[in-house]
């Protein structure tokens, strides 16, 4: 298998604990290990991460942006989620 036929992976850094972590672009790699290398070695070779989480792109499966409203909808009317549903009381201070 030449490096052409290699899956895609996606990468995702976290800069620091307990942040989230975020794209950082893509490796292609013979299987999840090397992508995981390829990862380390690309994106992070100035201590930029914690954490790395390699994906197969071909595994990913997303919503369409032109059906957000459609794919969105059913949570607007659900007023109770917003917490400007809730009264807080005085004196609380940390929720």
């Amino acid at each position: 298998m030449s490096n052409k036929e290699w899956p895609l992976y996606e990468v995702f850094i976290r800069s620091r604990a307990g942040l989230s972590h975020r794209h950082a672009g893509s490796v292609h790699a013979a299987d999840a290990q090397m992508a995981l290398d390829h990862a380390r070695d690309v994106y992070t070779r100035r201590n930029e991460g914690v954490s790395i989480w390699v994906v197969r792109s071909s595994e990913i499966i997303a919503s369409d942006p032109a059906e957000s409203s459609a794919f969105f909808e059913p949570a607007a009317d659900k007023i109770y989620r917003h917490p400007t549903f809730y009264e807080i009381p005085d004196g609380v201070e940390n929720l």
